[in-house]
């Protein structure tokens, strides 16, 4: 068989790719029954993950980080190597101090800005970004990174405009204000974020998903309203999927894995009011390796899934390995989970790639 090793060296016709174990820097894996139906989706394939703070109520704090932290690992299968990287949910008032804290002894690794009613669980979110000067200004001195949910929340703004109007008017600010602050723009959908990111000296970076680099936002309407395609940033139009494949595959290492895998029930997607979210954790690297092969490019997929994500982080990559083999796997319909139907991303599709686990090599 031919392989993608650690070196990166491609031959084809390729039927195995075996990379550095990747991580997941943007995931959420919710609490209580539904954490543990879909924890451990996440790390077979995973070795760390940055754990989204949007709980009900959200983890705000230290502490409420620390024991949520506790529950994850607990619901984590024997035997599974999985390192949860926990995240500060920021309101108005957060205190600097505490955030110091938790991230001076390793309880927080980054911290989270909500929009207010941004997103699922927002609603504690931040209603005006000046407010976290302070907070900035501490996490600025002791190098702990912010990720943005990167959208403006006025309802006269068009919602596929809302990320670039959040470029302009808030993130281009906090950039100028804290010139030092490493920032993650999670889960970019437009070329103008591609090219924000791309064009800026400051100590920024991206995160893709893999639903973002698959579809556009044409197919939330194909034969009526399509719920299980619907995610918050929203899908834009054509020309912004493909800036993000080209951004993907770029080699840039401003640009690197998060799937924002977003589990709800069938319920709670298919209501008056549907959730935004989509459920990929399950076959994530086989759905990057399509797009990957798509686009010729297989050989920069563990730069953007395994090598740059640490690097801009500050962690040490992955030392031990994971196989994708290219066999075709049927994604069934829905998944049962937590007593419930969940609809994962490619349901009732087939990826020619399947994930193997971990391998010696």
């Amino acid at each position: 068989m031919n392989l993608l090793g650690a070196q990166g060296k491609l031959e084809q016709p390729l039927t195995r790719l075996v990379i550095h174990r990747p991580d997941d820097w943007h995931v959420h894996l919710r609490d209580g029954a539904m954490l543990a139906g879909v924890v451990n989706a996440t790390a077979r394939q995973f070795a760390r993950a940055i754990v989204m703070p949007n709980l009900v109520p959200p983890v705000t704090k230290a502490a409420a980080a620390d024991a949520y932290r506790s529950r994850i690992l607990a619901a984590v299968e024997t035997g599974l190597d999985f390192t949860p990287l926990m995240t500060c949910y920021l309101t108005d008032d957060s205190d600097p101090e505490d955030i110091t804290y938790g991230f001076k002894v390793g309880i927080f690794t980054a911290a989270k800005l909500y929009p207010a009613h941004a997103t699922t669980n927002s609603s504690h979110g931040v209603t005006d970004f000046t407010n976290l000067y302070r907070v900035f200004a501490a996490m600025e001195k002791i190098a702990m990174p912010l990720l943005v949910h990167g959208e403006v929340t006025q309802s006269h703004i068009d919602i596929f405009d809302r990320e670039a109007v959040f470029i302009e008017q808030i993130l281009s600010q906090i950039m100028r204000d804290f010139p030092a602050l490493k920032i993650v723009f999670e889960h970019i959908t437009t070329s103008e974020a591609v090219d924000f990111v791309e064009a800026s000296t400051h100590p920024i970076a991206a995160t893709i998903t893999p639903h973002h680099l698959e579809f556009n936002r044409n197919a939330m309407f194909e034969g009526g309203i399509r719920p299980h395609f619907y995610c918050l940033p929203v899908a834009k139009r054509e020309v912004h999927r493909l800036a993000l494949r080209r951004a993907a595959i770029s080699g840039s290492p401003k640009f690197f894995l998060g799937t924002d895998s977003a589990p709800h029930t069938v319920g709670a997607k298919e209501s008056a009011c549907g959730c935004a979210g989509i459920y990929n954790a399950p076959y994530a690297l086989e759905s990057y390796a399509k797009v990957f092969e798509e686009e010729g490019a297989l050989d920069r997929l563990e730069g953007f899934a395994s090598q740059f994500g640490p690097r801009f982080y500050g962690l040490p990559s992955n030392q031990n390995h994971i196989v994708l083999e290219k066999t075709a796997q049927a994604i069934p319909p829905h998944l049962d989970i937590a007593g419930n139907h969940v609809v994962p991303f490619h349901a009732g599709q087939t990826l020619n790639w399947t994930f193997q686990g971990q391998t010696s090599h």
